[in-house]
């Protein structure tokens, strides 16, 4: 496996016999045909029938197709016909449901980025993203969805979210320097890999593994190659099953030895002892085990939980316990606004997620003022996010998305503010500065809006605003301020300070 991230940039272009010019179209073919496409590949599907058919391999379902069997060879034919009906039922039912959920996961599937801008024969073209091959050279922006394991050539203030991938729940920052041989993909910070996103600023990478043999692709080749087990509830009904088949044959016999005893016919005692033994299975177990297991399926359904195989609801039912090491693999990884600090009052913000419903309380009461109102002011416009509120995305940093959703639980509308406050320059965030910061017109007045680190931005600072007026801000009201920055800390909180200026203001 090339170790492309302890690699320099020139030795990865010779590499991949590129440059920053990117390769030519005619080259690109020639090494899809040496590569293949830029795609997953997937395990061979089930057909329709293979799927329907799968649904009678249950030892209890094949015991009951043979007494329906048996039923018929000793003239019961209702008794065959229903037993076969409820079979028959069983596995409609359990297809049904399957083949439902297949369809669902493949329709997630197709919710991916179809294209990528790349430089070709030295000009910038979107192509599709199947057709990106190693060598080629991808310009990345913020919301963009990484379409293949590259090295990084060009960063600024690149932030990529990589929970899909590494289970880090806060966007990393990315570099072009390199990194240590040994180092695990979590601390691989000059590459970026497929199916993350971009959540801040813009790059440059050199294609360097694409499809199959992608990060994520090992983790599919991985899945695939896993072997499928029997859920607790498969194998409970194996064992019920087994047992059942053998006590209808003991019974079987047992009944027939003691017919021939009192002499009966061969024939009349076979016929008998097996009407018992059929007579003995419980034909509808299986079918109300489907239903069961069906509206479970249903029931989960409804919190977008979807389920491939029905015994599974049991399994997921039957669960202890479920360990985890990041925070960002079992979570939303939403970000939200749980409290502000403004005015010398600290306000609590209700709602969750990317919801904008929610209101802003103060000792259990409604709350709402003009310190309150700027601070949300800021917090949308010192920000490069968006939010699409029906379908509850965001493209961005998800600490971004969380300051315009808070603001739109005021009713303010980030599309309305910056038209009426339009940007004119903006300083990116660093891990030097620590803050971000932009300049805004409104009519001929200026404003300069900034946020970040609250230690940094205390410090940029002369006043503070209370009960809408500027009060200088001495060491008292200052340790007031640090020592609630320390307080909500302490509560797991992320803590952010905003500020701003009015008139003359220049970066």
């Amino acid at each position: 496996m090339e170790n492309f991230h302890s690699k320099t940039i020139e030795d990865v272009l010779n590499d991949l016999k590129t440059s920053l010019k990117g390769i030519s179209s005619q080259e690109a073919s020639s090494r899809v045909s040496t590569y293949g496409y830029n795609e997953l590949k997937e395990s061979k599907k089930k057909t329709k029938l293979a799927l329907f058919l799968e649904q009678f391999k249950n030892f209890l379902v094949l015991i009951l197709i043979a007494a329906a069997i048996i039923s018929i060879f000793i003239k019961e034919i209702k008794d065959a016909i229903l037993i076969m009906l409820i079979v028959i039922f069983n596995g409609i039912f359990g297809f049904i449901q399957e083949y439902k959920s297949e369809k669902a996961i493949e329709a997630l599937k197709k919710l991916t980025s179809l294209n990528a801008t790349v430089i070709r024969d030295g000009k910038q073209i979107q192509i599709p993203t199947k057709e990106l091959v190693p060598g080629d050279i991808v310009l990345l922006e913020e919301g963009s969805k990484i379409p293949a394991d590259c090295r990084l050539i060009e960063v600024i203030n690149l932030e990529t979210q990589e929970a899909s991938l590494t289970g880090e729940s806060t966007p990393v920052s990315k570099i072009t320097s390199l990194i240590k041989e040994d180092a695990p993909i979590a601390d691989q910070k000059n590459m970026v890999f497929s199916s993350t996103i971009v959540t801040r600023g813009r790059g440059k990478a050199i294609v360097v593994k694409t499809g199959m043999n992608t990060e994520i692709g090992t983790i599919a080749s991985l899945i695939q190659k896993q072997q499928e087990e029997l859920t607790p509830l498969q194998q409970k009904l194996e064992v019920l099953g087994k047992k059942l088949g053998i006590a209808s044959l003991v019974i079987c016999g047992i009944i027939m030895i003691v017919l021939l005893f009192t002499k009966e016919s061969l024939l009349e005692a076979l016929i008998i002892s097996v009407s018992l033994a059929v007579a003995a299975i419980p034909e509808g177990l299986p079918a109300i085990v489907t239903i069961s297991l069906a509206l479970g399926v249903q029931r989960m359904s409804k919190k977008n939980a979807l389920i491939r195989k029905l015994p599974a609801v049991e399994t997921l039912g039957s669960t202890n316990v479920i360990l985890s090491d990041k925070t960002g693999t079992i979570t939303k990884n939403e970000m939200t606004v749980k409290k502000i600090y403004t005015g010398n009052l600290l306000i609590e913000v209700t709602g969750s997620g990317y919801e904008n419903k929610g209101q802003f309380t103060l000792n259990n009461k409604k709350h709402y003022s003009k310190d309150l109102e700027q601070l949300l002011i800021i917090g949308m416009l010192c920000n490069n996010a968006s939010v699409d509120f029906s379908k509850k995305q965001i493209i961005g940093d998800p600490t971004e998305a969380s300051l315009i959703v808070s603001a739109s639980k005021a009713g303010l509308n980030k599309n309305e503010i910056e038209t009426q406050f339009k940007r004119l320059q903006e300083i990116p965030f660093d891990s030097e500065k620590k803050y971000m910061a932009t300049i805004h017109e409104k009519g001929n007045k200026k404003f300069l809006y900034v946020k970040g680190a609250p230690d940094m931005i205390i410090d940029l600072c002369a006043y503070v605003l209370i009960n809408n007026k500027q009060v200088k801000l001495d060491s008292k009201k200052k340790k007031q301020i640090l020592d609630t920055n320390n307080q909500l800390a302490s509560e797991a909180l992320r803590v952010l300070g905003f500020a701003y200026k009015e008139g003359n203001v220049k970066m």
